[in-house]
């Protein structure tokens, strides 16, 4: 599967639970994340970048905002379990 498919099914799965996810909980605490977790939260957040074209900007996106998604990430792989 190459990247841009993984990044557009990943960010898909982020938004299909970030509203529950975000309901759910407050703030997400950086201090316990697992690497899955990260690496999960940094693909959701490059792949709702502004602008998905360029992949360096998406990489710059996902590098600032990737707590932002932490709490998706989480319950994507929480229910992959």
């Amino acid at each position: 599967m190459n990247t841009s498919r993984r990044i557009l099914l990943a960010g898909m799965a982020g938004l299909a639970v970030a509203p529950t996810a975000v309901a759910a909980a407050p703030a997400p605490m950086v201090d316990d994340v697992t690497v899955a977790e990260e690496r999960f939260a940094r693909m959701i957040a490059a792949a709702h970048a502004p602008d998905i074209t360029c992949a360096r900007e998406a990489e710059r996106y996902a590098h600032a905002h990737w707590p932002e998604y932490l709490l998706a990430a989480r319950a994507v792989l929480d229910a992959r379990v």
